[in-house]
């Protein structure tokens, strides 16, 4: 657990936005973390695999909320984040497309020529909000989106599809729907620190959820899922508030820090900033790509991000 003697890492602010970020080691992380300092940095990392996470966003009643999930285990989303996950090789299938081209994407992501890559993670992004959180970005034609997925037989399209099963193309052709590229805003783009075991280069995208549908958990592996209002979660770095509300065994009295990773942090602040879900999802983003590195400060190993 956190000692209540340690002080929180903040933001080095000055009266604009800090051109320096420093981020706590995760406790799950940070004997990996001394051990990569003791060999030296600058050692390659492992390849990161490539990943996509949505957060949904919504009003709340006292602000702008994000639907958060749990994830046990050491994954490099965090034990507290966005629906997301690595992208597979099915990813690639053919399907019915609305929106943006892949092309266009590429362009919106900074991926520059690259479309394999950027259909693939627009793909990626959609079927992990299906798999995940039951949330489904298609419809019946390029202007509509399926009104409810709740019943037992969207349940097993999910379940095949978080085994492996099935792609995300045969679950929308077996019922000719159309992939709503169009529902998908870009927003980040951040590689997990050279340092740890299991690396992502993951982009995160934002959307709200279709009218008539609403997030639930995968029936045979989630845990925990709400939606929470963004401000309140990051209100407190150094508080448990997250983690006593999330309330498993490894998250209780845990800051968001040590439950979530930079990425997932700064995304919920860029939330908390905002004074309405419409304005989030209007906000001009350039896609920057964000590689925390590490390094010691007061003794301990830290995250620093260069910001400007």
């Amino acid at each position: 657990m956190p000692s209540s003697a340690d002080p929180p890492i903040r933001s080095l602010r000055t009266d604009r936005l800090p051109t320096v970020r420093y981020f706590e080691v995760p406790e799950r992380q940070r004997r990996a973390a001394e051990a990569w300092l003791e060999r030296g940095a600058g050692i390659p990392g492992s390849t990161p695999t490539p990943a996509s996470a949505v957060v949904f966003v919504r009003d709340g009643k006292r602000g702008v909320e994000t639907y958060l999930t749990y994830r046990p285990g050491n994954s490099p989303l965090g034990t507290v984040g966005f629906p997301g996950g690595p992208v597979e090789a099915h990813d690639d299938e053919p399907l019915d497309w609305a929106g943006p081209t892949p092309t266009q994407w590429a362009r919106r992501l900074g991926m520059g020529g690259d479309v394999g890559r950027s259909r693939r993670a627009v793909v990626a992004a959609a079927r992990q909000a299906f798999e995940e959180a039951g949330v489904l970005l298609a419809g019946s034609d390029p202007m509509s989106t399926v009104e409810s997925v709740e019943g037992a037989e969207w349940m097993r399209s999910r379940e095949a599809l978080a085994l492996g099963d099935v792609s995300l193309a045969q679950v929308l052709g077996r019922r000719r729907l159309v992939l709503r590229s169009d529902l998908l805003r870009p927003l980040a783009h951040w590689v997990t620190s050279d340092f740890a075991h299991r690396r992502y280069d993951i982009h995160y995208f934002t959307a709200v959820v279709p009218d008539g549908q609403s997030p639930t958990l995968l029936e045979s592996t989630g845990v925990w899922g709400r939606w929470v209002e963004a401000a309140q979660a990051v209100a407190e770095p150094g508080g448990s508030w997250l983690g006593d509300l999330v309330g498993q065994e490894d998250t209780v009295g845990r800051s968001v820090g040590d439950l979530s990773s930079p990425g997932v942090q700064c995304v919920l602040e860029s939330i908390a900033e905002c004074s309405s879900a419409i304005a989030f999802l209007a906000r001009n983003r350039a896609v920057v790509t964000r590689n925390p590195v590490l390094e010691v400060r007061d003794g301990r190993p830290v995250l620093r991000l260069d910001w400007s």
